[in-house]
């Protein structure tokens, strides 16, 4: 941990303390309704926010187990050396500011039911209405030989963070002419253009320290987002450093000598000096524990509110839910946040539920000054989220550098903004 995240980490955790940790507060008029907010991410934070400014009434409690929140959006940066962590690290301070309880607690009971969920310490904690936000966690069993263990060898950095920094360390100490792998997983998962900006920002740092060393993107896909525009890029800026292997074409790993850093293809095997494996993913830990995730791994939800369909009162917003259109992405999942913060003020004070809308940007960093993006606009059509006929798109193919540049500088300057809702 940096000197600047440790400090952040214990200013955070006494902003907790000062708090009170949750007490009731003497004096003050019994809420309307409780509702609990589970995990304080980009679609957690932004619901507890907008659900306290919609109806203040309401007592909101947001509840994460970290007293600090690390980005994944914009993290491989740190990868290729354009920025450090503590620029993508943020407390709940803001907030607190804002009346919401926050709680430093891990949930691991969730009463549907009884209407509580339960912290590690044992802690209870009364609902009407729950929203979690779990995140996504991994299908260690689906490549044989990579377990949580092994990720300390081959780490997969699909959460910011230590895993980030070990990636980071590993790649510093490469020789140059070494062979980084990285291993693509099958759909659905988190952010899916983000392998393919990993290649980009890791070659990036190879052009300028490690200039004979290559990339072996190893994909369990024949397509991906915003291909054609990151191919070109690659090409641009990296030459033939970034090799791409569809799963046609023999790039589904199925297993992997973590001592080795030999991934075990349906074809050929692969030896790394580097190798980022990021797993088969599904819904995070907690709705696997609460009984909220069906066959497919992923939690249905109504969309019109992101109400569990499995067990009501109970909301799920993020990358866990399957949410029809709407890719696994940050902004989609702090669109989901305001249309379940909506919905659930107005169920709680007996309006009807309003229209939802749904919208999502993601932006991608091929070289600092060269970025790209893709948006979608979404709509409910026969119980559905689909994306609404003629909008959203992807960037032209045929920009020139100065647009290319321009789209990295609204890049960063979605990242500020977005962070700024979510934690002021």
């Amino acid at each position: 941990m940096t000197d600047l995240t440790r400090r952040r980490f214990l200013s955070a955790s006494a902003a907790l303390a000062a708090a009170g940790l949750g007490l009731p507060m003497i004096g003050r008029a019994a809420p309307k309704a409780r509702v609990v907010v589970v995990g304080g991410g980009y679609a957690g934070a932004i619901a507890a926010k907008y659900l306290q400014r919609t109806a203040p009434e309401i007592r909101v409690t947001l509840i994460e187990k970290s007293p600090y929140y690390v980005s994944c959006p914009l993290s491989n940066e740190v990868l290729s050396g354009e920025r450090d962590l503590d620029s993508l690290t943020f407390d709940y301070r803001g907030l607190t500011r804002r009346g919401i309880n926050v709680m430093q607690d891990e949930i691991v009971e969730v009463d549907p039911a009884q209407h509580f969920v339960r912290g590690a310490g044992g802690n209870r904690y009364n609902y009407d209405r729950l929203v979690i936000a779990p995140g996504v966690d991994y299908r260690w069993d689906a490549i044989d030989g990579m377990t949580e263990a092994a990720a300390e060898v081959v780490p997969h950095a699909w959460k910011a963070g230590p895993q980030t920094e070990l990636l980071r360390r590993q790649l510093e100490a490469m020789d140059d002419g070494g062979v980084f792998i990285i291993v693509a997983p099958p759909n659905p998962f988190r952010c899916p253009p983000g392998p393919y900006e990993r290649a980009a920002q890791v070659a990036h740092y190879f052009k300028v320290h490690k200039p004979k060393s290559k990339i072996l993107l190893l994909d369990a896909k024949d397509a991906f987002s915003k291909q054609a525009l990151f191919q070109a890029g690659w090409k641009a800026h990296y030459g033939d450093m970034i090799e791409w292997v569809p799963g046609a074409a023999g790039g589904i790993v199925e297993g992997i000598d973590p001592d080795s850093r030999t991934l075990i293809g349906q074809v050929d095997d692969y030896p790394g000096d580097v190798v980022n494996l990021i797993p088969h993913q599904r819904a995070g830990k907690l709705a696997q524990v609460a009984g909220l995730a069906d066959d497919s791994g992923w939690c249905p939800v109504d969309p019109r509110s992101f109400e569990s369909t499995i067990h009501p009162d109970i909301h799920v917003i993020g990358d866990a839910c399957i949410a029809g259109a709407m890719p696994k992405s940050g902004y989609a999942a702090n669109s989901q946040g305001k249309v379940c913060a909506a919905a659930i003020a107005a169920a709680l004070n007996g309006d009807p539920l309003p229209a939802p809308s749904y919208v999502n940007t993601c932006y991608s960093l091929i070289a600092p000054d060269h970025g790209i993006s893709v948006a979608g606009v979404y709509e409910l059509n026969d119980g559905a989220i689909v994306g609404v006929p003629d909008s959203g798109g992807v960037s032209p193919a045929d920009a020139d550098a100065r647009t290319r540049a321009i789209e990295a500088k609204f890049a960063r300057s979605w990242f500020s903004n977005i962070t700024a809702d979510m934690f002021t």
